[in-house]
Parts: structure tokens; sequence; C-alpha cells
């Protein structure tokens, strides 16, 4: 049994091009080999590309702009007092409060270089609800509130950093 018809010499049928020759072939690709290079050179002439127009280049995107407007180190003792009983009470599960403060002063103001966030570090002595006087060292932030919005406030209690967020001793809340 033979696995070619006895018309055909081999396995593989002579292909037909249509009476085309290769060089009829060639010839046909010519205008679209023209018509790419043509795009291409366009495209490598084109400018290039700009990474913001002029609308979008300070469209609500100035940068900060901080004017070094902070108020004075008391302004910040009530927002300290809030934030420190809720701390205790949730994380903590303690009833420890501050009651008052007393010796509040300014450490250092804008302590970097002056286009850093303006803060104002300062110092006071809070006297704590087991009638234990502490000292609190804070800094009070421009746009530092929440969204960036008003000022805000970072404290540490000495000797209460039960996290560590401030260790050694607080050292981390100064300038």
């Amino acid at each position: 049994m033979h696995l070619t018809l006895r018309r055909l010499r081999g396995t593989v049928r002579p292909a037909n091009s249509g009476g085309k020759s290769m060089r009829d072939l060639m010839s046909s690709l010519k205008l679209p080999a023209l018509g790419l290079g043509t795009a291409l050179g366009l495209l490598a002439l084109a400018p290039a590309a700009q990474a913001a127009n002029p609308l979008e280049l300070n469209f609500w995107l100035s940068g900060p702009r901080y004017d070094g407007d902070l108020p004075a180190c008391e302004a910040g003792l009530s927002s300290i007092t809030s934030q420190f009983a809720e701390k205790e009470r949730t994380f903590w599960n303690s009833d420890l409060v501050i009651t008052g403060y007393y010796g509040v002063h300014e450490t250092a103001f804008r302590p970097w270089q002056s286009d850093n966030i303006p803060r104002r570090f300062c110092t006071a002595d809070a006297m704590l609800s087991d009638g234990k006087p502490r000292q609190v060292h804070f800094s009070i932030i421009e746009d530092g509130g929440i969204a960036s919005f008003g000022h805000g406030v970072e404290f540490c209690v000495v000797g209460l950093d039960r996290n560590w967020a401030f260790n050694p001793a607080c050292k981390a809340a100064k300038p």
C-alpha cells in the first residue's frame, strides 16, 4: 500500500503561487514598507511628551505653603488632656487623667530647616490623678490636624509612654 497518490511523485504538493513570481511579491510589498517608514519617521520627529500642560502645572498642586503662625504652647494643653484620658481609658484600661499643668514653656520653634513643617516644641509639668507630677513634652504642628486641617498636637508623658512611641524617656518628642 502506497501512502501517495499515483499521479504525485511525493507527499508534498507543489505550491501554487497563483502565477505570481517572487519579483511580483517583492514589488507589491514596497508600497506598504514605504508607508510604514514614513509613519515611523514622522513619529521620530514629533516633540517629546510634556509631563503636564500649562493648565495642570499649578492647579491645586502648588505645594506646601506654611505660614509658621502657630499658637502659644498653652493652646495645645486641652487637646493633650483629652487625648491622654482617651488613650489611657481605651488602650490601657486606666482611669489616669491629667488634672493640671504648670511651668509651661517653649523649648524650640522650627528647629530644622525653614521649609519643613513648622512645629513649636514645648514642655510642661503635669499633675496626674494619681498624685504624681510628670513632665509632658509636646509639639504643636501646623496643618497637623485631621486631614491636614488645623493645628495638630503630638505629646509624650514621661514615664507613661507605654507603647514606646517616643522612647527612651520621651526623648523622641523633643526637638
